[in-house]
């Protein structure tokens, strides 16, 4: 398995892909993140065509167990961030 791309390379492959320079492409993925994170944040959802739906979902309260103790706790409700994965993406890695 290969290192993930980081920041850098993908704001690089950015601007390569989109034939700009990089502070462009730069601000392009900090405004996409930041309008993600507040359409999810606020309860929304977003979706990018070909690679998936981002939304977030609320999990209900539960018990826990503590591994180091084994003791019951309970664990108050809460909001977690989810992604499924669009069917092209999908194909196109196990083609």
């Amino acid at each position: 398995m290969t290192k993930p791309m980081t920041k850098t390379q993908l704001v690089a492959a950015l601007a390569d892909e989109m034939g700009t320079d990089k502070k462009a492409a730069s601000g392009a993925l900090d405004a996409m993140v930041s309008i993600i994170t507040k359409e999810v944040s606020n309860g929304g959802a977003v979706t990018l065509p070909g690679v998936g739906k981002i939304y977030c979902r609320e999990r209900p309260e539960r018990m826990v167990r503590n591994p180091a103790t084994g003791e019951q706790i309970k664990k108050d409700a809460d909001k977690v961030v989810k992604m499924t994965i669009a069917k092209a993406l999908k194909d196109s890695v196990n083609a």
